[in-house]
């Protein structure tokens, strides 16, 4: 805060006032629909949007990240509740603060202790898996609220009203911005007027409500929604501490991913940089505002997010103002909220979730690498098919499996020189001349234990493909460390070669793995020399 505070000109004031109404007027169907999809109150999910942005406001990175309610952080805390047993309505409630409040621990803790690298250990692909996954479970948990009952049982005038709404919001994705832009509306301005169009849908079925009287006709309405602030919140169950620790830390694991791709696709166009620690404290302290609010775990949105940006929000203060209107919203009289219906609201839910729907990385993994794709494909069957929490296990599983078996199979190339040159390339890539009884291997990864069997293996069988070769050259210009078990797997291919009358040579040692390797007894035990450079390798031993 005191960075853009400090730095905060006149001239973005207007940006960021019209990004904090635009927001707000986003939110509350929005959030009122989030909290439904956790299994709250509508109520909850205003509470939700009011203190945490604030906090985040405060101690964030982003300039322009929305924090609130967001679908999948509200898929996995109804998940999480609905496996406890005996949970009545009002103990629901606290435990959904709960476990805000211990995901917003967790991701405090880990701010403060400066770990925010861990979430380079899940892959993109991955998370588009569980994305999409997490996104058919959503929309298909609203089916029954938008056609008010099942397929066979539905509620007539509930599903044409909550399938007119569908309609709605699909023509207005699809076409608003093109008719609005095509009547002389700036495109920027287009764009969030038909962000907006969820707003209008909800706005207009609530006077199609009022005007034909569907509540009582059998349409679900939210029902009252309390007036007033949220009040501060310390009430908690002893008991149930333990069951949600488990879905806490994968709630804050999901919650810090999920808000830094929102926050980095908006740094990289604003060409800003992000501090992931920050981010973490930020997104820690917004989830205990929110457990102290009433509210339930919160997270950046990406959809939100990119509306916050598109309405010329320039710092923080745009959500602070967004805040701001949501409290006033709540401090005016909210006899209106009760006439939303619900049918409406889940049509919100499912064309917002079905936007999370991009399959250009399926499309990409599967042409660039196969294995990303598979692992994809095998998150997203895992989300659907054992459940959230355990998709998100397994997509971190597979990420560090993925990562695991690739480092085991490192590539090692044959290197031959380039004509009339110093240069040492791969013979498969270049016409490189090689030397009969010089064999010059090339590694490409460090050496260590999961990968140190499957080296010397290559090399064995390179060996048996030269068998003229008296001196074998490792030149290790990728190689940036050799750990403990790397070091007694070169040590016994060292005592190997020499029983074999094979000098074992090394060129092109960093000089950090020298300085470690002169810890061992390799060097003065190696069966050849180290040399500075692949051609003073070649043209030394050449000549032997």
């Amino acid at each position: 805060m005191l960075h853009w505070l400090r730095h905060y000109r006149r001239s973005l004031l207007a940006g960021d006032i019209s990004a904090g109404i635009v927001v707000a007027m986003m939110m509350v169907p929005q959030g009122m629909a989030y909290a439904l999809v956790a299994g709250l109150p509508p109520v909850v999910g205003l509470y939700a949007s009011i203190v945490p942005p604030l906090l985040y406001a405060l101690f964030g990175s982003s300039m322009t990240q929305s924090v609130g309610p967001m679908a999948i952080t509200s898929l996995m805390t109804g998940a999480a509740l609905a496996a406890i047993p005996n949970v009545g309505p009002g103990l629901y409630m606290v435990l959904a603060a709960q476990l805000a409040l211990l995901s917003g621990a967790v991701l405090l803790l880990c701010g403060l202790l400066r770990v925010g690298f861990l979430a380079n250990f899940f892959s993109r692909p991955v998370m588009s898996g569980f994305t999409i996954g997490a996104a058919l479970l959503i929309a298909w948990g609203q089916v029954e609220p938008l056609l008010g009952g099942s397929v066979r049982t539905l509620h007539l005038p509930s599903a044409a009203l909550g399938l007119g709404s569908l309609a709605a919001l699909f023509l207005a994705r699809q076409f608003l911005a093109a008719l609005l832009r095509a009547a002389g509306m700036r495109a920027g301005a287009a764009d969030v007027v038909a962000r907006l169009a969820p707003m209008f849908v909800v706005l207009g079925a609530t006077l199609l409500v009022a005007a034909l009287d569907l509540g009582g006709a059998g349409v679900h309405l939210t029902g009252e929604v309390p007036s007033g602030l949220p009040g501060l919140n310390l009430a908690s169950s002893a008991r149930h501490w333990p069951q949600l620790v488990k879905p806490a830390l994968l709630i804050g694991f999901v919650i810090f991913l999920i808000s830094m791709s929102a926050a980095q696709t908006l740094a990289l166009r604003r060409q800003e940089k992000l501090q992931s620690n920050y981010e973490l404290v930020g997104l820690g302290l917004a989830n205990i505002g929110s457990a102290l609010t009433g509210g339930f775990p919160v997270t950046g949105s990406i959809s939100r997010s990119a509306v916050n940006f598109s309405a010329g929000a320039n710092t923080p203060l745009a959500s602070v103002i967004s805040a701001a209107l949501l409290a006033l919203a709540l401090v005016a009289p909210t006899g209106w909220l009760a006439l939303l219906p619900l049918p409406t609201l889940a049509a919100t839910i499912i064309v917002a979730v079905l936007g999370m729907l991009e399959l250009s990385t399926l499309r990409t993994a599967w042409r660039y690498d196969r294995g990303d794709a598979l692992a994809l494909l095998a998150t997203l069957a895992g989300v659907l098919s054992l459940g959230i929490e355990a998709g998100v296990v397994l997509g971190v599983l597979l990420s560090m499996g993925n990562l695991i078996w690739r480092a085991s199979r490192p590539h090692i190339a044959v290197l031959g020189r380039i004509a009339g040159s110093e240069h040492f390339r791969n013979i498969e890539r270049h016409p490189a001349q090689t030397t009969p009884d010089v064999l010059m291997l090339r590694i490409d990864a460090n050496l260590f234990f999961g990968n140190v069997e499957a080296v010397n293996a290559r090399i064995e069988e390179e060996l048996q493909a030269h068998p003229d070769t008296r001196h074998l050259v490792l030149v290790m210009t990728a190689v940036s460390s050799i750990d403990t078990s790397a070091l007694f797997g070169l040590e016994e291919l060292n005592l190997s070669l020499r029983q074999r009358a094979i000098g074992l040579h090394l060129a092109e040692v960093k000089g950090p793995v020298v300085d470690r390797l002169r810890h061992s007894d390799l060097i003065d035990a190696l069966n050849g020399k180290v040399f500075l450079s692949a051609a003073m390798a070649c043209e030394t031993l050449s000549a032997q």
